[in-house]
């Protein structure tokens, strides 16, 4: 029998935070000036010692209309928190040295991106790397003798030096034309030029200074970028313990790249004498993230099973190293691991993962394959397993991120910071809360209220329907930077967010449920998820309904114009498609489009009209902003333009907000707040006025 079920998340997640410095500004409901105010923490090392962690801290300097990040370091107890670096340019990616006398990061100080070093108790930094090239990311071996430097280069070329003598050569011609003869020719948000990020060796000597002469390509001849294009990371490649090896992820498929998930993992030896060697051959799907053991006798990483799908599960593997078989770890565990990190004493994983609109913190026992929630509210990331403890990033609906530890079972819960305390204090949240409700088929679907600042149940508010991208993603219980509901609570809204059929972290078969359906269960949802909070919650306005959604939510928004007209006063698309079938053709990665749709435009057409917004155009009638980005590969400006064309000449109320700057997503500052303006100013007009 159908279960409704409610849970609560306020500030108390936090209680440490909460309860510390006093307010920095009269308490006032939360705004994107707030949002933008909150300081951000990231890329956390515990030193060797386990004693001081090292991480990284992004403000927003409104004038450059940019962030900008420093290094900071804090003791493990959360005393001595203190700002390790200064300088203007960028510092980032901290790697502490095995012995904990030095913190290496990048940094564009000096004109470039190049790897540095400090002490950890201050001082000046030095320069560790002289590359001609950008340092686009780095990872320094175990004994400190080596760095793995990723740069973008011209494959054809050995050395670094030999792409900057020809990109120096190309910006002095005349022409602008390029000529391409296979996909990529674009992605996210960058043309292509013809170089690949290549992941290169280069000896660092007694002094902590690489021997930049020496470096070695050890991806030479690979067809394929290392790490991973748009958002892969270091965390694809890993140093062997004993120094001797390193594995990294590579898509190396040649020309079938644009419609192909196939990462596989590789080995090389770190002095570069043997040709890569691939060690996932077996499977046709998505391999990475590998980690070694402490001991360096196990491989552990991440593995999907179905090829052309990048929202598969992400199962645990396992390898004895070196030569092992790969074996499943944990195989009935119904959810998609993000990271994973060995315990100190190598018997046990620990591990992240997207869980009933958490991202909780769970440990797995090698030997009996248990899995153990360790943090289940929140969104847990970077995990870092200590001997007694393990710490790790915390944020929530009313928190961002802060440094958190807890015991290795997950009790004695500690803040070790609370940077974002006085800001918190000073801005008024809503008070968020988690239901349940019988969705499409009868199944169980998940949703979140956030309530309006100052909340008066006395009141009725005007509702704020929030629609999440992906469509394999989710609205969880995370401080979001683009689409935060506490900038609706704040503007008198409640927000309301629903975990439709297609959404991660509720098991694979609700995730596979969109396949094919992308207007059908997802829409059945949300418009049962709208009802129920409408009975839930009697305070909501069910009169005063507002509709927005970005990237899938931005084609949702198109659907719903066309498949539930009479519902909302007003919509607001973000970058949402008009037409499945001249998207599929205006895309980049096609393997996207031909999972979701189950094929081709041409071999399966009726899958990309089934569900085609342009099909339902005539039936239009609800006032849309639409907002796009002039570099938005993914889901192209003509999308947007298309939409908009179509409201005009049907004679709906409608507006245009166009960025030529900003890709899928609105990153600058300055853009950010135009907007949230504009957006708020769209709400406002339509069920306020």
């Amino acid at each position: 029998m159908f279960r409704c079920t409610v849970r609560r998340f306020v500030v108390a997640l936090f209680p440490l935070v909460a309860l510390s410095a006093p307010a920095a500004a009269e308490p006032h409901p939360f705004s994107i000036h707030d949002m933008l105010a909150m300081k951000r923490i990231g890329a956390p090392a515990l030193s060797p010692d386990e004693q001081r962690i090292v991480f990284t801290l992004r403000t927003t300097d409104l004038e450059a209309n940019k962030g900008r990040t420093d290094l900071w370091i804090v003791d493990v107890d959360g005393e001595n928190l203190r700002q390790l670096t200064t300088h203007p340019d960028a510092d980032g990616s901290p790697q502490w040295s095995r012995d904990g006398k030095f913190i290496y990061f990048l940094s564009s100080r000096g004109g470039s991106s190049q790897v540095w070093r400090i002490s950890p108790d201050g001082g000046e930094a030095t320069q560790v790397t002289t590359q001609p090239l950008d340092v686009a990311g780095f990872l320094l071996s175990p004994d400190g003798r080596h760095l793995a430097l990723a740069m973008e280069v011209y494959p054809d070329l050995r050395k670094p030096a030999e792409t900057k003598a020809r990109l120096d050569e190309v910006a002095k011609k005349k022409s602008s034309g390029r000529i391409y003869d296979r996909l990529f020719f674009r992605h996210w948000d960058t043309w292509k030029d013809g170089r690949r990020s290549h992941l290169f060796i280069v000896p660092v000597d007694d002094r902590g200074r690489a021997v930049d002469d020496e470096v070695v390509d050890l991806t030479a001849g690979m067809d394929a970028d290392i790490p991973s294009k748009p958002f892969g990371g270091m965390e694809e490649i890993a140093f062997s313990p004993d120094n001797k090896q390193i594995v990294f992820a590579a898509r190396d498929v040649g020309r079938n790249e644009a419609w192909s998930t196939n990462l596989d993992l590789f080995v090389a030896t770190v002095d570069g004498k043997d040709l890569p060697r691939r060690l996932t051959k077996d499977n046709e799907a998505t391999d990475t993230a590998p980690v070694f053991s402490p001991d360096g006798k196990a491989l552990a990483y991440l593995a999907m099973s179905r090829p052309g799908y990048e929202a598969d599960r992400q199962q645990i593997m396992l390898m004895d190293w070196p030569g092992g078989k790969p074996m499943v770890l944990a195989e009935s565990w119904d959810r998609s691991a993000s990271e994973i990190a060995w315990a100190a004493d190598g018997r046990s994983l620990f591990v992240t993962a997207q869980n009933l609109g958490q991202h909780s913190l769970f440990h797995i026992d090698l030997v009996t394959q248990e899995v153990k929630p360790v943090v289940w509210e929140g969104t847990v990331h970077n995990p870092m397993p200590a001997r007694d403890r393990v710490y790790y990033t915390l944020n929530s609906l009313t928190s961002p991120a802060e440094l958190m530890s807890a015991t290795l079972a997950g009790k004695d819960v500690r803040a070790v910071t609370k940077i974002n305390a006085p800001m918190l204090a000073a801005a008024k949240l809503g008070d968020p809360e988690q239901f349940a409700f019988e969705g499409a088929g009868g199944d169980q679907v998940y949703a979140y209220v956030v309530k309006p600042a100052d909340f008066d149940p006395g009141k009725k508010y005007p509702v704020a329907f929030l629609i999440h991208g992906g469509p394999q993603g989710s609205f969880g219980n995370d401080f979001h930077y683009r689409w935060n509901p506490q900038a609706y609570a704040g503007a008198g809204y409640a927000a309301v967010m629903v975990d439709f059929h297609g959404s991660t972290g509720y098991g694979q078969a609700f995730c596979d449920a969109i396949r094919g359906d992308w207007g059908g269960k997802p829409l059945e949802d949300l418009k049962l998820g709208l009802e129920a909070a409408l009975k839930r919650y009697p305070w909501m306005d069910g009169e005063r309904v507002a509709a927005l959604g970005a990237s899938y939510g931005g084609y949702m928004i198109n659907w719903i114009a066309g498949n539930w007209p009479d519902r909302f006063k007003c919509l607001v698309c973000h970058d949402g498609n008009l037409c499945e079938r001249m998207a599929y053709f205006d895309t980049e990665e096609l393997w996207f489009p031909e999972w979701d749709h189950m094929g081709n435009p041409w071999d399966n057409p009726e899958h990309y009209e089934k569900h085609n917004p342009i099909n339902h155009v005539g039936k239009w009638k609800t006032p849309m902003l639409v907002i796009h980005g002039g570099q938005d590969f993914r889901v192209v400006e003509t999308q947007g333009m298309s939409t908009f064309t179509a409201l005009q000449r049907r004679g709906i109320p409608s507006k245009f907000l166009y960025f030529p700057d900003e890709n899928h997503w609105v990153l600058k500052p300055a853009n950010s707040i135009l907007w949230h303006e504009t957006v708020l100013g769209w709400l406002d007009q339509w069920t306020k006025e």
